[in-house]
């Protein structure tokens, strides 16, 4: 499977001037929920990233993603991972919690689920309020992994469909080239 085609057709890679939800700023952007809203391609995404959690070993008894990205996405890998899937939401406080509706209980194991991994940022605060109801993480997946250095993310095993790296800057860090192409907020 190649992810950044699968992308392309859905329309959702782009080319630009993008503020990412990690503060960075990037001339490349997948815009993965353009790419979700459609079951058929979610369905191969989900199936994919399944079968990789499965081929590497990685074994639990449920599935989180963070809202809202990360909602869709988890419940398609856990139908064909073969488990149910809950999500985290936003508490308010710049973390994330468990909403009162989901059950985990102490000792189970769980994968966070997130789409693109630039910073891990998000997907690290769904795997705390998932270890603060009790559950323990037995890895962290996604489509693609984004970050400049590969490897675990922060001590938890990482799964992805993909590595593609795009140059990423910090705000006082934007070169002129980029700086002159107009900023998208997404």
């Amino acid at each position: 499977m190649n992810v950044l085609d699968l992308y392309q057709q859905a329309g959702a890679y782009h080319e630009g001037h993008f503020l990412l939800a990690s503060g960075r700023h990037s001339p490349k952007f997948l815009q993965s929920t353009t790419l979700l809203q459609h079951p058929h391609l979610t369905e191969q995404i989900g199936q994919a990233l399944a079968q990789r959690l499965k081929e590497t070993g990685v074994h639990a008894d449920l599935l989180i993603g963070p809202a809202m990205g990360g909602v869709v996405l988890a419940y398609e890998t856990a139908r064909h991972y073969g488990t149910r899937a809950i999500f985290a939401e936003k508490d308010g406080h710049g973390g994330m919690k468990i909403r009162e509706a989901f059950t985990i209980t102490p000792g189970e194991t769980f994968i966070a689920v997130e789409d693109v991994l630039t910073t891990g940022g998000s997907v690290l605060k769904a795997v705390r309020a998932a270890e603060a109801a009790g559950g323990h993480c037995a890895a962290i997946a996604c489509i693609v992994d984004r970050r400049p250095v590969e490897g675990d993310l922060e001590g938890y095993p990482l799964v992805s469909l993909t590595r593609l790296v795009f140059d990423t800057y910090a705000p006082d860090e934007v070169p002129a080239w980029l700086a002159a192409i107009p900023l998208q907020e997404i």
